[in-house]
């Protein structure tokens, strides 16, 4: 019988896809913008997995409501709800009472949906607590820095019912009010055992290199009338420079190209939406659209880690441009996906070029 301790962060991930870059303090603010949950889901993505790759008997020991209950009933485990949270609002202090409670019940695994500040508060209540139980985090946040999560929600629920040893590995979190003016501040704040396995996210890298030649490639290579949507990060901000525009660093920005003036020289551009949300950019898309994005350097992701504007339905109105500096592949490997759709992934995977110079490419492959 594997006994799986199962908690979740039910606003964990909600400022994504409006803007917010976070959900630490903001949750107000990301439904009044008008912010949907989505931890729950891929909560019960990653249980649904975990049922169908169960090897022996799981015991899933959970905390109330949508904390954890209503996603293991929804997947038909067994299961026993340990307590509930004090308020229909959660908060930190509901994350780590329950954390306290699976863990005196002697859970053989912490699986957690969330971000990097569920991770945090779950690490520090299993290091006062004395014990070494290993914990596993279903990504749910907006930011992930971490290294104790699957790299999909479903890849979390495999490792759950299936993991045999232990590794430790480190969590990570940043200031999220830094990050929303765009600068990135990390911290280490604890190590902890996390099961092995390939499917678990390595910590973010933070890459750099001259990347000034590839942007001046794209920005040679952009057509007269197209949209663009410019990912986050410093790769893609130096060909938002080039472009002509200071643009949101850790934001997602929207540029279209004017068409050729009279004199036959090109007229620029314009900036539609600069730091937008999911329906912003949306609202700002053309008839032909192109996403630029670089993949997160140690890791790997184009998209779902910190670029959830760039929503299935957002993708799916895009053609994909992927650009990375080649000390940045260096560190990657391979490219990954989580935007949420899985049929979106699926379709996303396979070979990619990947544009690392003006006129260089190398493929790699999207797993």
């Amino acid at each position: 019988m594997r006994r799986i301790g199962f908690v979740v962060n039910p606003v964990a991930g909600m400022g994504g896809r409006v803007g917010l870059k976070g959900t630490d303090g903001m949750v107000e603010e990301a439904r009044a913008r008008g912010a949907e949950p989505r931890a729950p889901g891929r909560a019960r993505d990653a249980l649904d997995a975990l049922a169908n790759a169960a090897t022996e008997p799981v015991e899933l020991l959970t905390w109330g409501g949508e904390m954890g209950a209503v996603e293991a009933e929804a997947a038909g485990l067994d299961l026993e709800v340990l307590g509930h949270p004090d308020d229909e609002a959660t908060s930190a202090a509901d994350t780590r009472r329950a954390v306290r409670a699976l863990l005196n019940a002697g859970v053989d695994l912490l699986l957690f949906a969330g971000g990097d500040g569920t991770a945090v508060d779950v690490a520090e209540v299993v290091a006062a607590s004395g014990t070494d139980t290993p914990i596993l985090g279903i990504p749910a946040g907006v930011k992930i820095y971490s290294s104790v999560f699957g790299v999909t929600p479903r890849s979390a629920g495999r490792i759950a019912a299936t993991f045999d040893r232990t590794e430790e590995r480190e969590v990570n979190d940043i200031d999220e009010a830094a990050y929303r003016e765009g600068e990135v501040r990390t911290e280490l704040k604890a190590i902890v055992s996390v099961p092995v396995a390939s499917e678990v996210q390595s910590s973010k890298q933070l890459g750099g290199g001259s990347v000034e030649a590839l942007a001046a490639g794209v920005a040679a290579d952009v057509e007269p009338g197209v949209t663009y949507v410019l990912g986050p990060g410093s790769t893609v901000g130096t060909i938002k420079r080039e472009l002509g525009f200071e643009g949101s660093p850790l934001g997602v920005d929207v540029w279209r190209a004017n068409a050729p003036g009279d004199d036959g020289e090109e007229a620029g551009g314009e900036l539609l939406v600069r730091d937008g949300s999911e329906q912003a950019v949306l609202d700002a898309l053309g008839e032909a659209n192109v996403v630029v994005v670089s993949p997160i350097g140690g890791q790997g992701f184009v998209f779902g880690r910190g670029n959830q504007q760039l929503s299935p339905a957002v993708i799916r109105r895009c053609s994909v441009v992927v650009v990375a500096s080649p000390s940045k592949l260096d560190t990657v490997g391979e490219l990954r996906v989580d935007t949420g759709d899985p049929d979106l992934d699926d379709e996303l995977r396979g070979w990619q070029k990947v544009r690392v110079g003006r006129f260089e490419h190398r493929l790699l492959k999207t797993v």
